[in-house]
C-alpha cells in the first residue's frame, strides 16, 4: 500500500510505502507547536527508502531542536508547508509531518514526547506511551506501533 500525500499549494508531491512507517507521535515541544500554529505537532517516523519526492523541490532550513539535536526542516518553497525533518545526516529514519498526507483519519498516535511543556488543557489516552521531553530513543514508540498495526 502506498500513502500519498504534499503540500498546500500542491507544488509538493509525495509517497510513502505503508510498510515504511515506523511509528507516530505528538511532540509538544515549543517549535511543534510554533510550527504547526497549534498545541502540538505529529510526527511519523518513516524508513528514508520507502519515501519518495514525486513532484516539486524542497527548500530546506536548519535549527537547533529544543532536544540540542541538530535539525534540517524540508518544506514547500511556495507555501511553506513542512513535509519532513531531519537530522542532517543520512540515517535511516525521517520525521514526516503527519497533517501532510492525503488521507489522515486513520492516524493514531502511539505516543507524546515533550508533554512537560504540553497544554494544561489537553488530556493523554490511557494506553499512550508518555514523555516528558526528548526520548532516548524510539523503540519502545516503534514496538508499539508494530503490535497494533
Amino acid at each position: 500500500m502506498i500513502h500519498h500525500g504534499g503540500c498546500q499549494c500542491g507544488a509538493i508531491r509525495y509517497e510513502i510505502d505503508a510498510d515504511a512507517i515506523h511509528t507516530l507521535y505528538c511532540c509538544h515541544c515549543r517549535e511543534c507547536q510554533r510550527q504547526s500554529s497549534s498545541a502540538f505537532g505529529m510526527s511519523m517516523k518513516v524508513r528514508r527508502a520507502g519515501f519518495r519526492l514525486t513532484a516539486g523541490t524542497l527548500a530546506t532550513w536548519k535549527r537547533t531542536a529544543d532536544s540540542a539535536r541538530p535539525n534540517r526542516a524540508h518544506f514547500c518553497p511556495t507555501c511553506g508547508v513542512r513535509i519532513y525533518h531531519d537530522s542532517g545526516d543520512d540515517s535511516e529514519l525521517v520525521s514526516l509531518k503527519a497533517g501532510s498526507l492525503d488521507d489522515t483519519s486513520a492516524l493514531e498516535p502511539i505516543g507524546h514526547i515533550w508533554t512537560s511543556r504540553a497544554q494544561p488543557w489537553l488530556s493523554f489516552a490511557a494506553h499512550a506511551l508518555l514523555y516528558g521531553g526528548q526520548p532516548d530513543h524510539y523503540d519502545d514508540l516503534a514496538a508499539t506501533w508494530r503490535k497494533r498495526h
